[in-house]
């Protein structure tokens, strides 16, 4: 028997532009666009995200004091446990992706919450029982970065599942707006939960925070796809996974470009930051200040975005990414003021989440939904893979060469990759899809 075709979601007749209208009667735009929370399917997955990425903005805090309270705890012991995710997340990332263009992406999430949430549960009450070890709290980490490994292929693949393609852009920029306004909120609140409840019970809060995302997920309501089941091998998936990521140049490009630029931001802002706001910014307090102003550049590019229209998306994106370049610039003159670096990290964080829009949409419309998840497998591991290491190296070259010498040396090697990679053609020349004009959302 032959599966029928996928019907198209209803949509609304695109003169009927009614609700979109204020009370004066003129269009507009940006209501249009915030109608994408009245289709129920993305709504459900909207407030999913957003009290998981809440949660996780908790969980830092709440482990990194957990740990260093216990009785000869210690720094290394918590890069043990936070090593432990992160490799783990590593080694499931692509295995992810393919089981994600198998199954049903959204039960995958629920089943990947639900994990995540009983291995953050699992480690509250070890803390909470006064009978936490380095070696249980180590795999509790493990499974918690391998439901993440699930989970995120998954995440990215589902968004063309639940709105139309020519709503996508503004979702994004919804859903980045709710992390990053959720990451802003929940790194407040954690310290008083910490300092309130103690940090044993604030991972029992973000245990919890991951079982309300499942429960809200297994609300959202999709059309099953015609999935290629279980005939071929994960091998064979892998392949042509990797088949449709390094057939498109624009896309493997800039993951490169990403991947350097990770490791070279997170060595200068990550480490090195810090020390030059200790000798030169006005110390610990400056700096969250400087900090601050990144988050909040993060959530006025979501506004940004939602509007952003490029003709040639990918040059536009990469175009943003030359604002990571001026925060390590400035940091390495020592004259420069707290508020200019201040000034030059909300600009990073504005393109941040410009860029993060963009390529979210251009991943989303032109490579084909049956390989989305594994090819964003590819992608996330690519543009990672590489960030350990510029941690890693931050503080010997600046011993080596000196502080403001490093960051010359970042800031340079990162405004360098983003010239580069803007006059690939490929990446010049990329059209947004045809779909991404403006349409009305479904009703």
């Amino acid at each position: 028997m032959t599966r029928k075709p996928a019907q198209r979601p209803a949509f609304r007749p695109p003169g009927n532009q009614a609700t979109s209208r204020s009370r004066s009667g003129t269009f507009d735009p940006v209501r249009q666009d915030l109608l994408v929370l009245r289709h129920r399917p993305f709504l459900f997955l909207f407030l999913a995200r957003t009290v998981s990425l809440f949660g996780n903005a908790i969980a830092p805090v709440a482990l990194a004091f957990a740990v260093l309270g216990l009785p000869g705890g210690s720094a290394t012991d918590l890069g043990l446990i936070l090593g432990a995710r992160a490799v783990a997340q590593i080694a499931f990332l692509l295995f992810g992706g393919v089981l994600a263009d198998r199954l049903p992406r959204h039960r995958l999430m629920v089943g990947a919450d639900v994990a995540a949430g009983l291995a953050q549960g699992g480690a509250a009450l070890l803390f909470v029982g006064h009978i936490a070890s380095l070696g249980p709290l180590m795999a509790l980490s493990a499974l918690n970065g391998a439901a993440s490994a699930l989970f995120l292929p998954a995440s990215q693949g589902l968004l063309p599942q639940v709105i139309p393609a020519g709503r996508l852009q503004p979702a994004n920029a919804l859903l980045r707006m709710s992390m990053n306004a959720a990451n802003l909120g929940g790194a407040t609140v954690s310290a008083v939960l910490v300092a309130t409840i103690g940090p044993g019970w604030s991972l029992a809060a973000d245990a919890a925070t991951f079982l309300v995302s499942a429960a809200l997920l297994a609300g959202v309501r999709v059309q099953e796809r015609a999935t290629p089941g279980w005939k071929t091998t994960v091998i064979g998936d892998l392949r042509s996974g990797w088949r449709e990521f390094a057939s498109r140049q624009w896309l493997w490009v800039i993951v490169v470009q990403f991947s350097v630029g990770i490791a070279c931001y997170s060595g200068a802002v990550q480490v090195l930051g810090p020390a030059v706001g200790k000798d030169h910014l006005g110390g610990a307090p400056v700096w969250a200040a400087i900090l601050t102003a990144n988050s909040a550049g993060l959530v006025a590019g979501s506004l940004l975005a939602i509007r952003l229209r490029p003709r040639y998306p990918m040059r536009a994106a990469t175009y943003a990414t030359f604002g990571f370049a001026a925060p390590p610039l400035l940091l390495a003159v020592s004259a420069a003021p707290a508020w200019l670096v201040g000034a030059s990290m909300f600009v990073n964080g504005l393109c941040t989440t410009v860029f993060g829009v963009l390529w979210d949409t251009g991943l989303q419309t032109h490579v084909p939904r049956e390989a989305l998840s594994r090819v964003s497998s590819y992608d996330a591991l690519g543009s990672f893979c590489l960030g350990p290491v510029g941690i890693v190296v931050a503080g010997p070259l600046a011993e080596a060469v000196g502080t403001s010498t490093a960051l010359v040396v970042f800031g340079v090697t990162l405004a360098a990759s983003s010239a580069v990679t803007v006059m690939v053609p490929s990446v010049r020349h990329l059209r947004a899809a045809p779909s991404e004009a403006d349409v009305p959302v479904p009703s």
